[in-house]
């Protein structure tokens, strides 16, 4: 069995919008991210474990507003007090996860077929954002992520890069195609470039 993406069949590529008489690196790209292990790790109230001790890929758990642990393949982005969503290219990893976190303190859920991911990149995305969501975009940097809502999807914002900016939202699977439509319909005015 095949697995089908959330937006398989509405992310087509193309120039839309107002991309007429502007340099192609001057346009949003738009694309959908497919085939990364996302993997949700909470740690449970009652446990006594210290979750600094513990390391996925090399990378620590930060229980900081705001904060990602991160290398080339993984990505940990603080998700909520002793919450974390890992995003990683390693589909081999959570085997290694369920070793290290035990049920008795973690709760450990793979997500990665429940997400629809949309990554944006160019000049204006704070701009696309700042449209529908209700964040102060002016304070997230490289290597920041937080959870907000675009026009009432609840979506997480991963920010991979600020030269230029690069993002990832993730939200549910099921929400995936109305954030789509959303996310376009704010680009248009500075034209896109769906990959």
């Amino acid at each position: 069995m095949t697995s089908i993406s959330a937006l398989n069949y509405i992310h087509k590529p193309g120039l839309f919008g107002n991309y007429l008489n502007k340099k192609e690196k001057n346009l949003l790209k738009v694309s959908e991210i497919k085939n990364l292990l996302i993997v949700q790790i909470a740690q449970y109230k009652n446990s006594s474990i210290k979750f600094e001790n513990y390391k996925i890929d090399n990378l620590n758990l930060k229980n900081e507003p705001l904060s990602i642990s991160c290398n080339n393949d993984t990505r940990i982005l603080w998700n909520g007090p002793k919450n974390w969503l890992l995003v990683s290219t390693k589909k081999n990893l959570l085997k290694s996860i369920m070793e290290i976190f035990k049920e008795t303190d973690f709760a450990v859920t793979d997500l990665s077929h429940s997400r629809a991911i949309i990554e944006l990149e160019g000049q204006e995305v704070k701009e696309v954002l700042k449209k529908g969501c209700p964040f102060n975009f002016e304070i997230l940097d490289k290597n920041k992520c937080v959870n907000s809502s675009f026009n009432g999807i609840a979506f997480t914002i991963d920010m991979i890069d600020n030269d230029p900016n690069k993002i990832r939202l993730f939200c549910l699977r099921s929400f995936g195609e109305s954030l789509y439509h959303s996310i376009t319909d704010a680009s248009l005015e500075f034209g896109y470039e769906a990959k």
